[in-house]
């Protein structure tokens, strides 16, 4: 009766058993971030949607940030309620400084956890094939040992050290996938935020004249 993965895992030996928990750490957290960022890019897009329909409707400083103060999501919501907030001289070239200080703060709000992906993307293959190679020398020094080279000797001990490949290709694939995807994301909203910050700059200009 041939083995079931799951009976070759728990046939492996320690060191590949500890591969294999470090690729299911990366895994679960890399599909926690996917999930995460799923609903907050949702989440922040329609609020932006809100936002704008809010700021086209002419309404003034004031009016308008009564009605986006709940928006705690889009980056353009964001920016505009930073700086209607914060106490200071609010001449042109100050609400300039603030717009630009306040959008790399959200541009790293939308970035953020992506880096864990790329990480896992770029290293879990590695690791899954340190967990082979190591997997594969101990087949080797089996054949040595018992002095038989035959199929039967080796294949069990291959096939639990394939079973790390496996694993380093399943964790890494999700990650890059979803690392590319909100990457492009996180930058058209990044761009979408930066071209509205000179709408809002002549807002907050007129406002103040």
């Amino acid at each position: 009766m041939r083995d079931s993965a799951f009976q070759l895992v728990l046939q492996a030996g320690y060191v590949v058993k500890g591969v294999l928990i470090i690729l299911l750490f990366f895994s679960i957290v890399s599909w926690a971030i996917i999930f995460f960022k799923h609903r907050y890019f949702s989440r922040a897009n329609k609020e932006t949607d809100q936002f704008l329909r809010a700021y086209s409707s002419g309404r003034n400083s004031k009016g308008l940030y009564q009605a986006t103060r709940n928006f705690t999501i889009s980056p353009i919501a964001n920016v505009f309620r930073a700086v209607y907030t914060d106490e200071g001289n609010k001449d042109r070239g100050e609400t300039k400084r603030l717009l630009r200080r306040y959008e790399a703060l959200e541009s790293a709000k939308l970035e953020k956890y992506l880096n864990f992906l790329a990480t896992t993307g770029s290293t879990t293959p590695f690791i899954g094939l340190f967990g082979t190679v190591w997997g594969i020398m101990n087949s080797f020094r089996g054949i040595g040992v018992t002095g038989a080279a035959s199929l039967v000797v080796v294949a069990p001990g291959i096939a639990e050290a394939l079973i790390a490949t496996a694993a380093g290709l399943a964790a890494a694939i999700p990650a890059v996938i979803a690392y590319n995807y909100y990457l492009s994301v996180a930058r058209r909203m990044i761009i979408e935020m930066e071209d509205f910050s000179e709408e809002l700059l002549d807002f907050f200009t007129k406002e103040d004249t």
